[in-house]
């Protein structure tokens, strides 16, 4: 039973550093992400396309069918 309370408490206290680590991370600007913003205009999306260019899609779709 004893066994049971220090394994809790070493587990605790590993938790804890953990969670002051993460925190002090975060304050710090570990996680700031300065470089993405400034070159995202360079590229383009690749998972979104706008109802334009869906509409656009659609039209070529339909006149290589025509063509068949």
């Amino acid at each position: 039973m004893q066994v049971i309370f220090i394994l809790i408490f070493i587990s605790s206290v590993i938790a804890s550093a953990f969670v002051v680590a993460f925190i002090w991370s975060v304050k710090s600007g570990q996680y700031d992400d300065t470089y993405s913003p400034a070159v995202r205009i360079l590229f383009e999306n690749q998972g979104k396309t706008s109802p334009d260019k869906k509409d656009n899609l659609e039209t070529n779709k339909r006149s290589k069918n025509k063509k068949l």
